[in-house]
């Protein structure tokens, strides 16, 4: 094993032949950290919390007691394939919240951005793509090969179908079940997950011009109720808007999916 000299570690943890710990980390009581393991600058595992499996944690990262970090995949086709699991920097992962490394049919690999909030008992399933600054709220569960964009928040106790993307900056009501792909700065609420309106609060925290909020406004507008089919409108929304946003959507609708889309309430 390779164990900074500024590294502290509490006499009671666990760290097996071959990880690494970076500088300054600080490793609670029993703690424990696999043989394939690296821990980047400043990482804090507090106590019971366990990080196992190929995984690589950014820098000052903190994970909580009873966090089960770079286990197995859930997946009854997973056969013992090496795969990864790579944690961004400044990411908070909180008590009972489990990461589950990828599949070989997946790309083998599951990866967390910088500056993510993963809350109490929350999880990412093997091969999801977790984008910068995401926060999945209280018992979250991301299931299988998930992509979920930048500045995106799911709401406490809700569920992502596997294979669905989020866009970026999206948000997700509370007990809201997602099983199609969602626009970026889409608002999401109700049990079968409906796409009710724009993100507004999200957009003007993003320092989103007045402007701009309108020209998505419209978009949207066209979205639901405008001329040919939805995957058509999407496409002219490069043609008539000329917010960088506006193009973010249509880019999206327009890439390659393994699901559908949740379209817009009361959309023809």
């Amino acid at each position: 094993m390779q164990v900074h000299g500024t590294a502290v570690v509490h006499p009671t943890a666990v760290i097996e032949e071959g990880a690494v710990i970076g500088a300054d980390c600080m490793i609670g009581p029993y703690a424990v950290v696999g043989p394939e393991v690296t821990l980047g600058r400043g990482v804090t595992l507090k106590s019971h919390s366990v990080v196992t499996g190929w995984t690589v944690i950014g820098d000052e990262t903190t994970i909580w007691p009873f966090a089960s970090v770079g286990e197995v995949p859930q997946d009854l086709k997973y056969n013992g394939e090496r795969t990864r699991l790579v944690v961004g920097a400044r990411c908070r992962i909180r008590e009972g919240a489990t990461l589950n490394t990828g599949t070989e049919g997946g790309g083998g690999l599951t990866s967390v951005g910088d500056d993510c909030l993963i809350m109490t008992g929350a999880h990412v399933g093997h091969d999801a793509r977790i984008g910068n600054r995401v926060i999945l709220v209280n018992n979250v569960a991301i299931a299988g090969h998930c992509q979920i964009g930048d500045d995106v928040i799911v709401g406490g106790l809700s569920g992502v179908h596997q294979w669905v993307r989020i866009g970026q900056g999206a948000i997700i009501g509370a007990v809201t079940m997602v099983t199609n792909d969602v626009i970026p700065y889409g608002l999401v609420q109700a049990p079968r997950g409906e796409l009710d309106g724009l993100n507004l609060v999200g957009l003007k925290r993003r320092g989103v011009s007045r402007a701009g909020i309108t020209q998505l406004r419209a978009a949207y507008q066209m979205l639901a109720q405008g001329e040919g089919s939805f995957q058509e409108r999407a496409a002219r929304l490069a043609e008539d808007f000329d917010s960088p946003q506006v193009h973010e959507i249509a880019e999206f609708i327009q890439a390659n999916s393994d699901r559908s889309f949740l379209t817009p309430k009361g959309a023809k």
